[in-house]
């Protein structure tokens, strides 16, 4: 943990922290935005398979969804990862993701991580990308859902990010 993450805590999230999410990925620009109802729902049913930052005031200002596959119980799938744009550029999403990871190691057995992250978004490509190399782990890509599945009008490819097998040592530490 890098001094400028030093004030901050690392929790499971709770109810009364959906809305705060729910903002932030609204705010975020990038991420698909859920319901509202939804992130409530995600606090309380995916809360241990969750993470989230707080500042001193303990204020939520970023967090990891994820749960774990059910054909596939050593594998998190992460959902959407946000950081408040007051807090961003400090190595917090890489925090809340080494932090998640090693708690669910600790917990589970977690062996293996997948995300989808459409082309372009820079941020997010380099975050897994960094996390697999901190952890010593592979990294596939393969396009999960292509253009044509989503019925919604536009949208783009949700390419499938595959990292495993995990390490068992500890990651090196995000900058």
């Amino acid at each position: 943990m890098t001094a400028a993450q030093a004030d901050l805590q690392i929790d499971r999230p709770t109810v009364a922290d959906g809305a705060a999410l729910w903002r932030i990925a609204r705010d975020s620009e990038v991420l698909d935005l859920n319901s509202s109802y939804s992130y409530l729902l995600w606090c309380r049913d995916f809360a241990d398979t969750s993470a989230v930052a707080r500042n001193d005031r303990g204020e939520a200002i970023g967090f990891v969804t994820g749960y774990v596959r059910p054909d596939r119980p050593d594998t998190l799938l992460v959902w959407q990862v946000a950081v408040d744009s007051a807090y961003r550029g400090r190595g917090l999403a890489a925090a809340l993701l080494d932090g998640l990871t090693a708690r669910l190691a600790a917990e589970r057995g977690l062996g293996s991580v997948e995300t989808t992250i459409t082309p372009g978004n820079t941020a997010s490509e380099r975050l897994f990308t960094s996390f697999a190399e901190r952890r010593g782990a592979r990294l596939e890509r393969e396009v999960l859902f292509d253009t044509s599945l989503f019925p919604d009008g536009p949208h783009d490819p949700e390419v499938l990010y595959r990292i495993g097998p995990l390490s068992t040592a500890s990651p090196t530490p995000s900058a």
